[in-house]
């Protein structure tokens, strides 16, 4: 609890407000499960746990079932919290409450500062209460996921399960590991028992998320209509649109895509990822001007470093140099920003580096990235890293992997099917090559401002095949 000032405790009111306040916030739970990691850290899961905050009460039951919470309803929780821990500072169910909202406003202002708070605020919550201690397990669970760090959430998120097995917001978070560290089949399982234990929108969302990533689009689609149909809250609503956006956009149909990111933002002004993705419709919709606009209100309220990455390789494409180049240093400085918060963003760093730095560098940091977490983005990533340093050869058993289903590639991405286009280009694979560059421009013609139109320059230099093709040897 970092720059406060000292004040006397809110009163929480009597046993009958309490009671109140307690089923008002139950109702207000059920039914939703885990989005974007913070597991269901209530502080009546104890007996003689904390009551209910007034304040702070609808981020409580957001942060509590796991959903997005709007972010000055969030501050109020964490503003809450810090008072009462000042006047009880062994209650264990705060800390852990006060933890998880800390990863939150660390996921949403993309600020990493705001991870070592959590972590002290969790582990102060495990000193306090050493055993079956469940509620700070799954928090320090879901600020490794935030970190990126996917084999720590994953032992987390194992010991919460073992100190409460049917605890169904654990779940998500191991399902969130497991899709990090390219274990698909591992998070079906768990979203099929999750599944046995809840339902509601927010599982409907972690759900889509794993049908996405099995080439599932159409359920993933449905699934998430379903959620924002079902969501309690606006901020709840626009993430699940911001979720359907990102997939519209991914299967090529911007013009829907930008429809739920707008309608996200008029929902939660807050919500910056469906900014970036406004940004991303409206370049590949040719509304460059907008697009730049929409990419700078999210790095405003957001500073992701793959937004800018993004913003600078528009302007790349855009003919603007100088301002792409201001914005791979803010990306540097953000990654750096990172590091010191304890978050891991040497995925996009790599993906920078081989594209616009140093690809041997980018080759090792993806190397070292792939022996910790080898999920699908890596193996992308680390692929194209490789042909980009001239060891195309190499290159091609990741791209195998990033989109080959039964290598755990099932996800159906344009940008990794362009990158093993190329690479299959470079070693001479021409049928091949023109086979996945194809795919790439049917999975999305406009994938990106600056790769796309490489991706149609590739495919017309490689000319259609001849009449007769001959067949390529078994595993080209």
């Amino acid at each position: 609890m970092e720059n406060q000032q000292e004040g006397p405790e809110r009163q929480e009111g009597g046993p009958e407000r309490r009671g109140r306040v307690r089923r008002v916030v139950t109702a207000a739970v059920a039914g939703c499960a885990v989005l974007g990691g913070v597991s269901a850290l209530l502080p009546w899961e104890w007996p003689g746990g904390a009551s209910a905050p007034s304040p702070g009460a609808p981020a409580l039951a957001a942060v509590g079932a796991g959903v997005p919470a709007a972010l000055p309803d969030l501050a109020e929780l964490v503003a809450e919290r810090e008072r009462r821990l000042r006047a009880h500072p062994e209650d264990a169910a705060s800390w852990a409450v006060l933890g998880a909202a800390y990863v939150e406003q660390g996921r949403r202002l993309a600020d990493p500062a705001y991870y070592p708070r959590a972590e002290r605020a969790l582990r102060r919550s495990l000193a306090v209460r050493p055993k079956r201690n469940t509620p700070a397990l799954a928090g320090l669970a879901a600020l490794a996921n935030a970190r990126r760090d996917f084999p720590g959430a994953r032992r987390w998120g194992e010991a919460a399960l073992a100190a409460q097995p049917r605890r169904w917001a654990t779940y998500p978070l191991l399902i969130e590991a497991c899709t990090g560290l390219g274990e698909h089949r591992a998070a079906e399982r768990m979203l099929e028992r999750l599944r046995e234990l809840r339902s509601g929108p927010a599982v409907l969302a972690r759900a889509a998320a794993v049908y996405r990533d099995s080439g599932r689009r159409e359920d993933a689609a449905a699934a998430l209509a379903d959620a924002a149909a079902g969501a309690g809250t606006p901020a709840e609503r626009a993430a699940y649109l911001e979720r359907a956006g990102q997939l519209a956009f991914e299967r090529g149909d911007p013009e829907v895509a930008l429809r739920h990111f707008e309608e996200a933002v008029r929902l939660d002004p807050d919500q910056r990822a469906a900014r970036a993705g406004q940004g991303r419709a409206l370049a590949a919709l040719g509304r460059t001007a907008a697009a730049v606009r929409a990419y700078r209100a999210a790095l405003d309220g957001q500073p992701r470093p793959e937004y800018a990455l993004e913003l600078g390789e528009l302007y790349e494409a855009l003919g603007r140099p100088e301002a792409a180049r201001e914005q791979y240093r803010l990306l540097r400085q953000r990654v750096r920003t990172a590091a010191a918060g304890g978050a891991d963003e040497e995925l996009v760093l790599g993906r920078f580096e081989a594209d616009h730095g140093d690809p041997r560098a980018a080759v090792r940091r993806l190397r070292a990235e792939w022996r910790r977490q080898p999920g699908t983005d890596v193996a992308d990533a680390l692929g194209w890293a490789l042909h980009r340093a001239g060891r195309s050869e190499e290159a091609l058993w990741f791209a195998r992997r990033a989109t080959e289903e039964e290598r755990g590639g099932a996800v159906r991405s344009a940008a990794h099917m362009y990158h093993r286009g190329v690479i299959e280009r470079a070693l001479e694979r021409y049928g091949a090559a023109r086979r996945h560059l194809a795919e790439a421009l049917r999975i999305n013609p406009e994938f990106s401002p600056l790769h796309a139109p490489l991706a149609r320059a590739a495919r017309e230099a490689l000319g259609e095949p001849p009449d007769e093709d001959v067949p390529e040897m078994e595993g080209q």
